[in-house]
């Protein structure tokens, strides 16, 4: 997806990279309709889930879905994160997050959404994002259209 955003240099988002607990999933299950919508778009990106898998349950919840993911150890999760997102092209990815272990990967993707749902929103994930979103289904909307970015990002 190629994004020219006014006042803005184009860029094109390749790689969507998700946080799992407080952003596809509440308490290690995740949400409802979000593995539909995985699927549906992964035809048009690669799909990646960083965590540290909490609730251990990370592979059985996404065992039927297009999308790779990425388990890490407890230590230093933000610097993994941040490794993980550098190894993809920071620069054509799009990073999702909530707690205080992705607001390195917020800052340094392409384009960094931060989601304030159930599990709540670190302040320090908000200004290292650059956009703020109540829904994971709001970044889906985005993926399907573009011109809700442009809406959103333009000067």
């Amino acid at each position: 997806m190629r994004i020219e955003i006014p006042g803005r240099e184009a860029f094109e988002i390749k790689s969507i990279v998700f946080d799992y607990n407080g952003t596809i999933a509440i308490d290690g299950r995740v949400i409802e309709g979000i593995l539909e919508q995985i699927n549906e778009l992964s035809k048009s990106f690669d799909f990646y889930v960083i965590t540290a898998d909490t609730y251990g349950t990370v592979q059985k919840e996404l065992e039927n879905t297009s999308c790779k993911v990425i388990t890490i150890g407890k230590e230093n999760q933000d610097e993994k994160k941040l490794e993980f997102i550098k190894s993809l092209d920071s620069k054509t990815v799009l990073s999702v997050g909530n707690g205080r272990n992705d607001k390195l990967m917020l800052k340094e993707s392409i384009l960094g959404i931060a989601i304030l749902q159930d599990e709540g929103l670190c302040t320090q994930t908000f200004l290292n994002s650059d956009i703020l979103v109540k829904s994971i289904f709001d970044v889906f909307g985005f993926l399907r259209d573009k011109n809700r970015l442009i809406a959103t990002l333009r000067n």
